[in-house]
Order: C-alpha cells, then sequence, then structure tokens
C-alpha cells in the first residue's frame, strides 16, 4: 500500500477518533476506549500506509498530549491535598509496583522459560501503570467530585506518576544485566530517589520561575500566551530530564502544583486553556497508541501471555490493598484504587521492543508479551475505572451505593 500524506493520515486520526470516542460515549463507554479502538483499526488495515515521517513525530506527538494532561494534573493539586494524602501516596508509589514485578519475573522464569534477569525485566517494563490513562480518567472524576473526601483520584495521580519511576529504573538495571553490561546494582537503586528528587525540584524551579514571571506581566501577556510559555517550557523539561535521567514527568505536576501555590488566579486560567487543547491532543494520544500495537505480535504470546498479566494484576491489586492498610480511604476506595492501578499502555507501548533491539534472544517474545499487555488491561482499566468510579467513590451529598444492584 502506497503511504497516505502526513496532512491526510492526521487528518484521518482526528476525525476518526472524534467519531469513535462520540459513538463509544452514547453508547455509555470510555470516549477513550473507542479511540483506542480505531486505532488498532487502523494498524490491522492501514499500517503500512502511514508515511516515514508519522513514524518520526510519533513519539513526540505523545510526549506533547503527556505533557498536557501532567500540566493540568500538576495545576489542580494543592498543598492542603497532598498532606493529606501524602504517606498513603508515598506507599502506593512503589508497594504495588514491587509486588506485581516480582510475582511476575517468578511467573515469566516457570511460564515462559526466561531466564531471571530476563524475567525481571520484562516484569517490571509489565509492571508500570500507565498515565497515559490514569491521569485524563482520574481529572475526569475530580471535575465530578467523586472521591474527595479522601482525595481518592489525587492519590492516584500522585502514586502512579513515581510508580513508573521504579518500574523504569529496575527495567533498566535488569536489562543491562541481560544485555551483558556492567551495572552497578547498588547505584543503579540508589538513583530511583535521586531521580524523583531531582524531577521535583526542577519542576520546583520551573514552576517559580514562571509563576514570578506571569505575575509580573499578568494584565500585558493574555492567557493564550502564557500557556504558550508553559508548554514550550514544559517541553524543554521534559527533553533535559531524558538526557540527564531524572522523573521529568514528575516535574511537570510539580510545576503546575508551584504555580497553583503562588498565584492561584494564573494557574485556573492556563487549567482552562489546556483544557481545550486536550481536546486534539487526547485523540492524539489515544489513537496513536491503538495505531503502534501489532496485533499479529500479540498472537505470539496468546492465552499464556494473557494468564501470567492476569495473575500479575491480582498481586498488583494485592499490593494496593496492602499500600494503603493503615489510610483512612474505606474499603470501597480501596478497591477502587486497585482497578485504576490496572491500565497498562503507555511504558509498554515505549519499551516493549527495547529487549529486541538490544539483541536479546527473547526479545520477539517479550514484544508480544508487551502487545497483549496493553490490549488486555488498557480497555479493562478504562471500563472499569469508568464503571466503578461511579459506583465506589462518593460525591458530596450521595448515599451509598448498593453494588449488587
Amino acid at each position: 500500500m502506497n503511504p497516505v500524506p502526513f496532512n491526510v493520515l492526521f487528518a484521518i486520526i482526528l476525525a476518526g477518533g472524534w467519531l469513535s470516542g462520540r459513538l463509544f460515549a452514547k453508547m455509555k463507554l470510555p470516549t477513550i476506549l473507542g479511540m483506542v479502538i480505531f486505532g488498532v483499526i487502523c494498524a490491522v488495515t492501514a499500517k503500512t500506509a502511514a508515511p516515514p515521517v508519522f513514524w518520526e513525530l510519533d513519539p513526540y506527538l505523545k510526549s506533547f498530549a503527556l505533557i498536557v494532561i501532567l500540566l493540568r494534573a500538576g495545576l489542580g493539586i494543592k498543598r492542603q491535598t497532598l498532606k493529606q494524602i501524602g504517606g498513603t501516596a508515598f506507599r502506593m508509589s512503589f508497594i504495588p509496583c514491587i509486588t506485581e514485578g516480582a510475582a511476575l519475573t517468578i511467573l515469566f522464569h516457570n511460564f515462559f522459560g526466561f531466564g531471571w534477569t530476563v524475567s525481571a525485566l520484562t516484569a517490571f517494563m509489565i509492571a508500570a501503570v500507565s498515565p497515559a490513562v490514569v491521569v485524563p480518567s482520574m481529572l475526569d472524576l475530580k471535575e465530578k467530585g467523586r472521591g474527595k473526601k479522601n482525595e481518592v483520584p489525587t492519590l492516584v495521580l500522585a502514586g502512579a506518576s513515581i510508580d513508573d519511576v521504579f518500574a523504569i529504573t529496575l527495567f533498566t538495571v535488569f536489562l543491562g544485566l541481560a544485555a551483558g553490561g556492567e551495572v552497578n546494582i547498588a547505584l543503579a537503586i540508589f538513583s530511583v530517589p535521586l531521580s524523583i528528587i531531582a524531577g521535583i525540584a526542577a519542576g520546583a524551579i520551573a514552576g517559580y520561575i514562571l509563576s514570578r514571571f506571569f505575575s509580573r506581566h499578568h494584565g500585558s501577556i493574555r492567557a493564550t500566551e502564557k500557556t504558550l510559555i508553559l508548554l514550550v517550557c514544559a517541553t524543554l523539561l521534559v527533553n533535559v530530564g531524558n538526557h540527564l535521567h531524572f522523573a521529568a514527568l514528575l516535574g511537570l505536576m510539580t510545576a503546575g502544583f508551584v504555580i497553583l501555590e503562588r498565584h492561584e488566579a494564573i494557574a485556573h486560567e492556563l487549567s482552562r486553556k489546556l483544557s481545550k487543547i486536550w481536546v486534539f491532543a487526547e485523540i492524539i494520544l489515544f489513537v496513536l497508541i491503538g495505531y503502534a500495537l501489532d496485533p499479529e505480535v500479540a498472537l505470539e504470546a496468546g492465552g499464556k501471555g494473557v494468564m501470567v498479566i492476569a495473575l500479575g494484576l491480582v498481586f498488583r491489586s494485592l499490593g494496593v490493598f496492602l499500600a494503603t492498610a493503615r489510610s483512612p480511604l474505606s474499603w470501597r476506595e480501596r478497591l477502587f484504587c486497585a482497578i485504576a492501578y490496572l491500565p497498562k499502555a503507555t511504558v509498554q507501548a515505549a519499551l516493549g521492543s527495547v529487549a529486541l533491539s538490544r539483541g536479546i534472544p527473547e526479545g520477539n517474545t517479550i514484544l508480544a508479551i508487551a502487545v497483549v499487555s496493553i490490549l488486555f488491561t488498557a480497555p479493562l482499566g478504562l471500563l472499569g475505572i469508568r464503571f466503578f468510579g461511579n459506583r465506589l467513590l462518593k460525591a458530596d451529598g450521595d448515599a451509598e451505593v448498593d453494588l449488587s444492584q
């Protein structure tokens, strides 16, 4: 099939993603699920139609969409909220990831015959929760006032943003060992808190500088121009973070948090503008996630891959219950947190082919498992969050919902 011109393909993505989202909304299903499925359909029917420039721009387009949604998340988190959820969010940031990763390491070794090192790198690649799925879903629940008493959506936002740091760092450690490189394990483990601290510090500095600049020029710079400056600085922060290996995505949320603390009116102004940009960014992100998948590769892992991933999710959920055991959350809220921690997409799409590119013999199977994890958990998590979010999380004035009905 001859490549389709980039502008035509981009128009198809926007139009098709919007229409599929509207269709799923009419069916009372998550709009982003419709966008992902439309992307998968494009991958099945017209994978070779995309011009090379499209795949060159694909990483940036996804990154831009994540920048928009994480800035929105940061601009909505207040200091008192962080104080309320602090300890629980900290435990949620690593306990579920470690419990799932440890369980999956054993499962991949026994069911796929991987060596222990390859099992571990596959396990922690799969263990990462997807910010692309979780963050917009939690913001939607925040806007509806769901779980406000114990700030459940913000708890999930904070925990999930650091969860990825642990997962990606441990994946990198075991990848180096599996590829035959020399890895200082103690230094690599130490890099986890260092990455988090550096990300928070970089975001705080950026947020402080931007808030001062916006305050001084509040009347002379339009809200649209402020948003443009914010997005440019956020893009640079992510690029610096990628080069210096610190948690840049966490830094984005921190920058938004600092702007909100220092100038609430400007923060709300920026958030409103970003919510309009998100209309386009959301379509691009979720259609591209679906488009990047290769269902044929997923068949290589088959039912065995689904079974192992499902067992891993059981251990992740146990980790969530363990992390929230001493929190003020009700059992309904703890159950919702377990459901919200199910989706996988962004990290798996980015890292699925890394083992193959590094010459690891099991690389094809690892890529297939990554694809299966997205196809299986992203729809499951999206539907679970949408269905149970309105049933397990109370809004102010809501009565208890009988789940047996």
